[in-house]
């Protein structure tokens, strides 16, 4: 096989391999004899079928597959022995390549295109600058915190008199007339909560009512949609819709969520016992918990600035854009030219950005370790968990939760670039002039608004 590279210019090459016969002969020859030892055709016992039969059976199909196979392992030989670093997939040349006919030729020419990627280092000083913002905890985002938990681990009371956030439980009987329907529904073990109602005269009926009472009111006015008055009373949304009778409920149950008292019980559901013993310490807690929080927001930020800022510097490196159009368009059959051309850019500075970033890793030795994984996976594990206001797991938990996290494959691809790329950034910190600012929440979100 002869392979010869013509460069067009720096970002395109053509790639043309020659393949003789003496390059695929024999495999081609191996496989008919395999073929004919096995091949099961009428008339002809096993491994006697004639040679001649079995080479016009499947002499072209066996050709094309082999010298597929050598253009394949050849083409992609070549630019892995050359150390040459193409963007996207090779394509057929559109001009140079000329037909292919397995039936007669003996000697076959490949005609590829190549899109080069851009020759050029990465140097980051003191003069590239990039912001970077210390999120401030005030005391009210401490106190946000401290009503969040007293409200996630408070616990319900019975009550005597009833308040607008009460839940009530008791028999529902239909009223006609002023008294019970005897015919009418009847529920039992009804469950309803005043603050649900969109009437306030309906509300007003339940205000102060104490366990035992009867009381009427009609879930028609009560309620707007049929879903929440087929559910008090048990019956379907089109039987719903027909209801305008009063209802007697007969209170049995007046039930009341009371939030925690901020006291060592709390303390110890929310950071494990004996981690917090005074309310100082749970507020420094929460502020530590929320600071860790934040901090990463702060380098999430950096990194989409420093980003943003790579891209800038390096957003004339020269690319072969009628090639990338080409083998976008044959990757992706649902996009449009028009589309294409519409997000070319971004999907410029996003290969700009690729590029880049493979630099740094490379010039500073980044590498991801298994450590380095596990430990992620397990900080992703702790922020799931704080999701749901489980703080303060017990490490073997984590641990175990992290390790099944690993076990999906697009998830440890996932967190392997996260690691690669926070390396990266980094790097990149440690390298140009921060310029520190201290910003509150608020103004912190706005950055993101403006996006």
């Amino acid at each position: 096989m002869n392979i010869v590279r013509k460069d067009l210019d720096q970002s395109n090459a053509m790639v043309t391999l020659s393949i003789e016969k003496v390059d695929y002969s024999e495999k081609v020859d191996k496989t008919l004899r395999d073929y004919r030892k096995k091949a099961n055709i009428p008339g002809f016992r096993p491994g006697m079928v004639p040679v001649g039969l079995v080479k016009k059976m499947y002499g072209k199909a066996v050709l094309a597959e082999e010298i597929n196979k050598l253009v394949s392992d050849g083409l992609y030989g070549y630019i892995r022995d050359n150390n040459i670093n193409i963007l996207g997939e090779p394509l057929p040349n559109q001009t140079e390549q000329k037909q292919i006919d397995f039936e007669t030729q003996e000697v076959f020419e490949f005609v590829f295109d190549l899109g080069i990627a851009p020759e050029f280092e990465v140097e980051l000083t003191k003069k590239d600058k990039v912001a970077f913002y210390n999120i401030t905890v005030s005391e009210e985002m401490i106190d946000n915190q401290v009503k969040s938990y007293t409200g996630r681990y408070g616990k319900y009371i019975q009550e005597d008199s009833v308040e607008e956030k009460d839940m009530l439980k008791g028999e529902l009987l239909e009223m006609a007339d002023g008294k019970v329907n005897e015919e009418g529904l009847k529920v039992q073990d009804a469950t309803m909560t005043i603050a649900y109602m969109k009437d306030a005269d309906q509300k007003a009926l339940f205000a102060g009512a104490k366990k035992g009472d009867l009381i009427t009111f009609n879930p028609a006015k009560a309620y707007v949609e049929e879903a929440e008055i087929s559910s008090l009373l048990k019956i379907s949304k089109d039987e719903a819709k027909t209801i305008d009778a009063d209802f007697q409920l007969k209170i049995e149950s007046i039930t009341r969520y009371h939030e925690s008292e901020i006291d060592q019980d709390l303390f110890d559901k929310v950071y494990g016992e004996g981690v917090v013993s005074s309310v100082e310490e749970f507020r420094a807690k929460i502020k530590e918990n929320i600071q860790e929080n934040l901090t990463s927001d702060s380098e999430y930020k950096f990194g989409v600035d420093a980003q943003e800022m790579l891209i800038a510097k390096y957003n004339s490196l020269p690319f072969p854009d009628s090639f990338l159009k080409r083998w976008v368009l044959s990757s992706n059959e649902n996009l449009t030219a028009e589309k294409l051309d519409e997000d070319y850019s971004k999907m410029i500075a996003d290969l700009t950005w690729h590029l880049v970033k493979d630099k740094l890793a490379k010039a500073n030795d980044v590498k991801v370790e298994k450590e380095d994984v596990e430990e992620f996976a397990k900080k992703m594990a702790k922020a799931q968990f704080a999701q749901y206001g489980m703080i303060g797991m017990d490490d073997e938990i984590i641990a175990n939760y992290a390790k099944d996290m690993l076990k999906k494959e697009d998830t440890l691809k996932n967190i392997v670039d996260k690691v690669a790329e926070e390396k990266v950034f980094a790097v990149v910190k440690g390298a140009v002039k921060l310029e520190t600012k201290e910003v509150s929440i608020d103004e912190f979100n706005k950055m993101f608004e403006a996006k």
